[in-house]
């Protein structure tokens, strides 16, 4: 009788180690399935973003900031006195009325200028994130120069710059409408 109690116990204890073992088991499985979910929704959030992300890369302030300052160094086509214009001098050259010295009026050549450069610099299509721009020129709140292409969006981006010459304070605002 003594050997089949001894027997009887350490079955139950076979049996509760096999047990112990099982639900250790288990508990691992589960374990890594919630691991294995957690990895999936977290690919298919980032998939999600991949699939849906634009093609063309949105266009920034900083960047527009830094087009007008370049912009405003451009070298154009009108000459005073053997002297080669930036854009910033014709822009004040422009205000007062002046003429280059091949005859051509300062603000001709101002706005042949502007419409190579921005036309150059911001393609305006269908297949374009740029839908439009607005770009002024403003003097002592005197609107001297203004182009706009395109149409404009409920999501745009803009900068401006402003410059002294002459005594004047002028401002350059360029704003671009994306889709």
């Amino acid at each position: 009788m003594r050997n089949f109690l001894k027997n009887d116990q350490d079955y139950k204890r076979r049996l509760l180690k096999k047990n112990l073992l099982n639900k250790k088991g288990q508990e691992e499985i589960v374990g890594f399935v919630i691991i294995i979910v957690i990895v999936s929704v977290v690919i298919l959030v980032l998939l999600s973003f991949m699939l849906t992300k634009k093609e063309n890369i949105a266009t920034d302030s900083y960047e527009i900031e830094s087009f007008i300052q370049s912009m405003l160094q451009y070298t154009t086509e009108c000459e005073i006195n053997s002297e080669i214009l930036s854009l910033n001098r014709l822009i004040s050259l422009c205000n007062s009325k002046g003429i280059c010295t091949n005859g051509e009026g300062s603000c001709v050549v101002l706005e042949n200028t502007l419409k190579e450069i921005l036309n150059s610099a911001w393609v305006v299509n269908e297949n374009s994130v740029v839908k439009g721009y607005d770009f002024k020129i403003v003097n002592d709140n005197k609107e001297i120069f203004s182009m706009m292409e395109g149409n404009k969006t409920a999501r745009y981006k803009g900068s401006y710059q402003d410059f002294v010459r002459s005594g004047e304070k002028y401002q350059v605002v360029l704003t671009i409408y994306e889709e």
